[in-house]
């Protein structure tokens, strides 16, 4: 008869090390979590935004004249058009722009309406999906410091509506 070598399946490393290991893995994971958490929440939190009161037929006093000192949050007009294509879809937009300090009036509205310019562009491929609305979102921030030479820090989209 021929020889035949018993052939004994090969071990892997035993239960104690395999517990081991995933302890000493475990804690890392838990140190990790906890330091990153530390160091975000000692990133300063953003400040309360003070609302600006929407002029109805008011004139805005001069920035020298204003009190008012730090971020200023002002709510635009909802901006209501159909976009480039498809021609017969519809979008309504609500956004607050978030200044520097106090602006005049008259920035918020040239704001407006180059916002309006901007979704009038716009085509559906181009806002789908979550890439779509960051995308706009950016678009629309860009759009804002430039009109606002810096003054807008953020645009803060409240409500997109298509149709």
């Amino acid at each position: 008869m021929a020889n035949v070598e018993q052939v004994q399946p090969r071990k892997g490393p035993s239960l104690a090390i395999q517990a081991a290991m995933l302890l000493v893995v475990t804690a890392a994971a838990i140190g990790m979590g906890w330091m990153s958490g530390g160091y975000l929440k000692g990133v300063d939190a953003p400040a309360s935004v003070p609302v600006a009161p929407e002029n109805e037929g008011k004139t805005q006093p001069a920035p020298a004249e204003q009190t008012a000192v730090g971020p200023t949050l002002v709510v635009l007009a909802p901006i209501t058009t159909n976009i480039a294509s498809p021609a017969d879809s519809w979008i309504r937009m609500e956004v607050s722009v978030v200044y520097d300090g106090p602006q005049p009036q008259a920035m918020s509205d040239d704001i407006h309406q180059d916002l309006l310019a901007l979704v009038r562009t716009l085509k559906m491929h181009q806002i789908e999906g979550a890439s779509g609305y960051q995308h706009l979102k950016a678009d629309i921030e860009e759009r804002a410091a430039i009109r606002s030479q810096g003054h807008a820090k953020q645009v803060l989209i409240r409500t997109l509506l298509l149709e």
